[in-house]
């Protein structure tokens, strides 16, 4: 007769490979992604001026009243627009959504998102504007500056800047 003992170590190698492969895979690693942009040399009053009359362009096209700011790498203001009728709220969003893309190399829209999804340690972030609107200017592969409308619906600050941003393209 053999000893419990030897029976419960038989059963255990016999049955190991099936509680082994019974057990969840490990998740895969998420993919690391890849880095922002650097900063390159500081946006020029010419590039700003034409990027805000691109996206007043868009915006008089649609019949929105809307601020502007361009911003250069540091955040500070390089160029600022406001149209007639705008609500004078827009003239600090629209910088704060400019200097949030340019500081934290990413749009604005990206914090937003990021709260959506639970992330609310972003509620610490000095300066941050979570809201769409505000859009990193890069050329040739380098961030030199930011973007940020206000004046309409998220949606539709994003759309007047991607729009001004165009005009350097």
């Amino acid at each position: 007769m053999r000893s419990p003992l030897i029976l419960l170590v038989m059963g255990a190698a016999l049955f190991a490979p099936l509680a082994a492969s019974a057990q969840p895979a490990a998740p895969a690693p998420a993919a690391v992604p890849a880095p922002p942009p650097a900063y390159g040399p500081a946006v020029t009053l010419d590039q700003a001026k034409r990027i805000v009359a691109a996206a007043e362009a868009e915006a008089r096209k649609h019949g929105y009243a809307m601020a502007f700011a361009v911003v250069e790498p540091s955040g500070d203001l390089v160029f600022f627009e406001k149209m007639d009728n705008t609500q004078y709220g827009s003239i600090a969003i629209a910088q704060g959504k400019a200097k949030t893309a340019a500081l934290f190399k990413r749009p604005s829209k990206a914090f937003g998102d990021a709260l959506t999804s639970g992330r609310t340690a972003i509620l610490s972030f000095d300066g941050v504007i979570a809201v769409e609107g505000g859009i990193p200017i890069v050329v040739d592969g380098r961030i030199i500056g930011a973007i940020g409308a206000s004046g309409g619906s998220s949606e539709q600050d994003g759309a007047m800047a991607a729009a001004g941003l165009a005009a350097l393209r």
